[in-house]
C-alpha cells in the first residue's frame, strides 16, 4: 500500500493553523494545544517546514510562525516533499544511479517514472487551502470550538 508517514499527515494538519504571511503568529503550543498533536511533534514539523522554506519562523516574545505564502499556493507535493524527499515509488525512481543492483537488465527500468509523474502530478494540483476547506471545521477558535468538535468525532 502506498501511504504517506505520519509526520507528512502531521504537517498538514499544522499548517492548516498557521496564517498567512502578514497575519497572526500561531505558537507551536498553541498549535500543539489545538490539535491533540504532540508539542514535540510540532515543534519537529514547524523545524522542518522552516527548513525548507514553506514556514517562516519568528523569535521573541510576541514570535510563532506563519506561512510564507497564502494556503492556496502551496501544493500538497510542496508538503510531502519537504517532509519525505522526493516522490518516487520505487527507489529506481528516485533517479540516483546505483540504487537497485539490478538496474542495468530491468525491464522495467523508467517505466516506473510515468506513474511517478501521474502522482506527482495530482498532488501539486491540490493546495494546502483545499484541504483546509474540505477538513473538519478550525481547531484554532475557543476552547469552546474544541470542546464542540471533540465531543462530534467522539460519537
Amino acid at each position: 500500500m502506498f501511504r504517506l508517514n505520519r509526520l507528512t499527515d502531521y504537517a498538514v494538519v499544522v499548517m492548516s493553523q498557521l496564517g498567512p504571511p502578514d497575519g497572526a503568529l500561531q505558537s507551536a503550543q498553541r498549535i500543539a494545544r489545538s490539535t491533540g498533536v504532540p508539542l514535540p511533534t510540532v515543534a519537529k514539523v514547524l523545524n522542518t517546514l522552516t527548513r525548507e522554506g514553506i514556514v517562516d519562523s519568528h523569535r521573541g516574545a510576541a514570535g510563532g510562525y506563519a506561512l510564507t505564502r497564502p494556503a492556496a499556493e502551496i501544493s500538497v507535493a510542496e508538503i510531502v516533499q519537504a517532509l519525505e524527499g522526493p516522490i518516487a515509488l520505487t527507489a529506481c525512481v528516485d533517479t540516483a544511479p546505483g540504487c537497485c543492483e539490478a538496474e542495468g537488465i530491468c525491464p522495467m527500468r523508467g517505466a516506473w517514472n510515468k506513474v511517478n509523474r501521474a502522482i506527482h502530478d495530482a498532488l501539486t494540483q491540490v493546495s494546502l487551502a483545499e484541504m483546509i476547506e474540505d477538513s473538519v471545521p478550525s481547531l484554532s477558535g475557543s476552547d469552546d470550538d474544541h470542546a464542540t468538535v471533540t465531543a462530534g468525532q467522539a460519537g
